[in-house]
């Protein structure tokens, strides 16, 4: 068996905060929760675990490859909640779409402050 994806564990200080925000991006489904655990699965078995302190985290970067269509409906999320966004990793595109790469990508700050890349052509 090859290796797979199997969860991410997101620190938060809302983890049910956080787990609704991605649920709306993600256009993913609850999972079973317990101890400090909010979780999300997604589409291809990946869970994402939001977890409430005591646990210590700085900020981190991770990225979702999304299909065009579901590029816009994020886009089109992001604009109705009035959530800023960015073309870049150092936010100085606000409110801006990259077009690199032959795809679209760009990037929020989710609820814990990490900064979140959505694209729809993965760099490798």
């Amino acid at each position: 068996m090859t290796a797979k994806f199997n969860h991410m564990i997101i620190p938060t200080n809302d983890a049910k905060e956080s787990a609704t925000y991605y649920r709306s991006l993600l256009e993913t489904v609850d999972a079973p929760s317990w101890g400090p655990f909010a979780n999300l699965i997604m589409s291809d078995g990946v869970l994402l675990q939001f977890a409430t302190p005591p646990t210590t985290f700085d900020s981190l970067h991770f990225a979702f490859l999304v299909d065009e269509k579901h590029f816009d409906r994020i886009v089109a999320w992001l604009i109705e909640s009035s959530t800023d966004y960015w073309g870049d990793p150092q936010r100085s595109q606000h409110n801006e779409i990259r077009h690199e790469d032959g795809g679209r990508a760009l990037y929020v700050l989710d609820p814990a402050n990490h900064l979140v890349e959505f694209l729809t052509r993965p760099y490798v």
